[in-house]
C-alpha cells in the first residue's frame, strides 16, 4: 500500500522507497522519512497530503506519496 491510500490519523512503518532518484531519497532521508520510520498521514488534499514524520509536519505531492510504500 502506498502513502497516497493511507488512513488519516493512523501511523505506518515505511517499508520501502521506489523512487530510483539519489537526490529524492537524500532530501527525503534527511526528513527521517526512511525504511522503519513511523509516518502518519494527517491529511489529504487535492494534490497531494500532510504527513507528520517524528516532530516536524510536511507536505508531499501525490507522486511522492505513491513512492512511499507503507
Amino acid at each position: 500500500m502506498t502513502l497516497k491510500d493511507a488512513l488519516e490519523g493512523k501511523e505506518y512503518l515505511v517499508q520501502r522507497i521506489d523512487t530510483d532518484d539519489e537526490e529524492l531519497n537524500a532530501f527525503l532521508f534527511s526528513l527521517g522519512c526512511y525504511e522503519g520510520q513511523p509516518i502518519t498521514v494527517v491529511s489529504h488534499l487535492k494534490g497531494g497530503c500532510v504527513v507528520s514524520i517524528k516532530d516536524g509536519r510536511y507536505n508531499i505531492d501525490n507522486q511522492l506519496a505513491e513512492a512511499i510504500l507503507i
